[in-house]
């Protein structure tokens, strides 16, 4: 017969405490069944599962372990577990796991006490939280610092869209992000990442900036933006839009590339994923010759957008091949994938308007980045408070993570 008991330790962290105490259990041979330990600002919480035999050594070990946390100045403290209490926790770990990412600029306790009641209120256990951006100063407050923390949680979500729906609603009320994921094997092996260009990589739409440098802004900014709220088929409100920039000089072009405003966190964004092998897409409904313009700055492996028609110098009104549209955008994330042979689930897909709708559908990991609502809305995550280095954390990955491939 045996016993199983769960050892708690808490008090002041240092070097050797794990090493001290398993080796006493290493000398009375007695198996651990589980462990684990954290620390926050010094203060060590470290707990072991183990399993005693009952054969007159428990008290032993009770008592050399009890000597050692004292010589460490540690608390021990010792809770039977019943065999079958230890069994219902066994058969828990075959539940459904997924993970809550939270970002903001600040993550207050009011944040992790709503999204807590939320989990709570669905049935789901929270088993673990942990921080993925550095230690803030409070002395030194920086103007785009991020805070992210990332909850993982257990049980059966009956309805994850309603799940999805009732923190982005939340998230809308507390200004901070807030994203669920299953928690599998694609969450943690990302290989191809597609963006839309235009308010996504960028903060303007292009098409704009072509209309005001050719006195039609108001005109075309009124149809943009109906295409993009979805009212609009893309590509009837494309050949609007283009048909009125008939006429411009093609040297207007090259000012606005240079100045185009690059969207916060995108430097960071890429350079990480591409250090992590990564392909890296631009698939716009815009212009070659600006996405062109963004491969050679983030050394982009593949560009696919509409190709401006010019002629003696000047616009034409009209573009040259098939017009990307989000059909489109969806059938050239398929085909990447495949060249590259990476599974859909394998692939983050971000975009702002109803166009990027049908790829972000289809992506395993399909991002509303400071969208319009109709977008936030159908889209299974949804960035608006922060960057595009948010996406990170949507990987799980840590700010010394990131620090460390620098």
């Amino acid at each position: 017969m045996s016993e199983i008991v769960l050892i708690n330790v808490t008090g002041e962290d240092r070097p050797g405490i794990t090493a001290a105490l398993t080796a006493i259990l290493a000398r009375y041979q007695v198996p651990i069944l589980d462990i684990g330990q954290s620390t926050i600002h010094n203060a060590l919480a470290l707990g072991l599962m183990v399993e005693l035999p009952r054969s007159g050594t428990d008290c032993g070990v009770f008592k050399e372990l009890l000597f050692s946390a004292h010589t460490l100045g540690l608390d021990i403290r010792f809770t039977p577990i019943a065999a079958d209490d230890y069994e219902g926790w066994v058969r828990d770990q075959g539940q459904p796991r997924h993970i809550l990412t939270l970002v903001g600029r600040e993550i207050e306790a009011e944040h992790i006490a709503r999204v807590s009641a939320v989990v709570a209120e669905r049935g789901l256990n929270v088993d673990r939280i942990a921080r993925l951006t550095g230690r803030i100063s409070r002395r030194e407050r920086l103007p785009a610092a991020l805070a992210s923390v990332e909850l993982s949680v257990r049980g059966a979500v009956t309805d994850l869209t309603e799940l999805h729906g009732a923190l982005l609603a939340l998230g809308r009320v507390l200004d901070v992000d807030i994203s669920v994921q299953e928690d599998d094997i694609f969450r943690r092996n990302r290989r191809l990442v597609c963006f839309d260009m235009d308010s996504t990589l960028i903060q303007t739409e292009v098409i704009d900036e072509l209309a005001a440098a050719a006195g039609v802004g108001a005109e075309v900014a009124a149809i943009t933006e109906a295409a993009m709220r979805g009212e609009l088929d893309f590509k009837e409100s494309f050949r609007r839009r283009m048909a009125l920039l008939k006429g411009l000089d093609e040297s207007v072009l090259a000012g606005i590339a240079e100045r185009l405003p690059i969207t916060e966190g995108a430097d960071r964004l890429i350079a990480t994923l591409k250090r992590l092998g990564y392909k890296v897409a631009i698939l716009s409904g815009g212009f070659t010759y600006f996405a062109e313009h963004l491969q050679r700055r983030f050394g982009i492996d593949y560009v696919h957008a509409n190709r401006l028609e010019f002629r003696d110098g000047t616009l034409t009104g009209e573009v040259s091949g098939e017009i990307v549209d989000g059909a489109r955008k969806a059938e050239l994330l398929r085909e990447i994938a495949a060249r590259e042979g990476i599974r859909l689930e394998q692939v983050i897909a971000v975009g702002d308007g109803a166009n990027d709708l049908p790829m972000l559908a289809i992506a395993g990991l399909g991002i509303a980045f400071h969208a319009k609502p109709i977008v936030t809305e159908q889209a299974r995550h949804a960035i608006a408070t922060v960057g595009l280095d948010a996406i990170l954390y949507l990987l799980g990955m840590r700010d010394r993570d990131v620090e460390a491939l620098s």
